[in-house]
């Protein structure tokens, strides 16, 4: 046998031992299945786990429901975000941040580009309130200019400490921060102490010498006679009272103490007192 027929020989060899081990390895894989006899009763099926949404899921529909909400909660969410961060936003950060889809809604985008409270610059969109204001130095300054009382809302949205500023303000005896009575809002007004004025003597007296109505109804007159809205109305009050027939409360006198020989005597140096003692 020359070399060349050994090599052929070795080779089938070879081939046939790895057929050998491929069958090998493919028989022990298979799980082995147990025989059942035929009347024997079927194995319980496993109970089915439920399924869970995954995290991506639940994004999703959130995105779906924030764009599908309407137009005004949607803008809501953007001049929320506006408002916290104070920082100019793409149409995309914004779709990333709030889900929002500006380039993809058009009534959305016109109506936050109109909208008071939202500055555009052909790019960003960012928050914009009434007064342009930075710190308390700066607010001071407005306030300064509004001798007759500045609106608090107007300047509350300025930045995100403006309150706290007003405060320290008023602490510091920079500003009068007073509750309008009329449309319960708060008003600042300047203390400046280069607007404190001198009244003169003669003038205090005046005031003190003035004598009001003593009467509700007259007192209510004589504001509306000034120009000044009345808080109260006694007139329609007490009209409405004798409509129902409810008769205004008389103030209860006081019951005088009787004095009797059990009352411990604090003024005896004054006999006249005890002539009617009650024995």
């Amino acid at each position: 046998m020359d070399l060349k027929d050994s090599l052929s020989k070795f080779k089938q060899q070879q081939e046939r031992c790895q057929s050998s081990l491929a069958n090998i390895a493919a028989s022990t894989s298979k799980p082995k299945h147990r025989a059942q006899p035929v009347n024997a009763p079927s194995a319980p099926a496993r109970p089915t786990q439920p399924i869970k949404f995954s995290n991506d899921t639940e994004r999703l529909q959130h995105i779906n429901s924030v764009r599908k909400s309407p137009i005004g909660a949607q803008m809501k969410l953007v001049i929320e975000l506006l408002y916290k961060t104070r920082q100019a936003f793409t149409a995309e950060q914004i779709n990333e941040n709030t889900y929002v889809d500006i380039n993809g809604n058009k009534a959305v985008c016109e109506n936050l580009k109109k909208n008071p409270k939202v500055n555009f610059d052909g790019r960003r969109y960012s928050y914009k309130s009434k007064h342009d204001l930075k710190g308390k130095d700066q607010l001071l300054v407005l306030v300064r200019k509004y001798p007759e009382g500045l609106a608090v809302v107007e300047v509350k949205d300025a930045y995100p400490t403006v309150m706290e500023d007003l405060q320290a303000l008023k602490a510091a005896g920079e500003v009068w921060l007073l509750s309008n009575m009329d449309s319960q809002e708060d008003i600042v007004y300047p203390n400046d102490p280069k607007a404190k004025i001198k009244v003169d003597d003669d003038l205090k007296q005046l005031f003190r010498e003035m004598e009001l109505p003593r009467d509700m109804v007259d007192i209510e007159k004589e504001l509306q006679k000034n120009g000044i809205k009345p808080m109260t109305n006694t007139a329609k009050r007490r009209a409405a009272a004798q409509i129902n027939g409810v008769q205004p409360k008389a103030k209860p006198k006081k019951k005088q103490r009787e004095i009797t020989r059990r009352t411990k005597l604090t003024n005896a140096h004054l006999p006249e007192l005890f002539q009617n003692l009650n024995t």
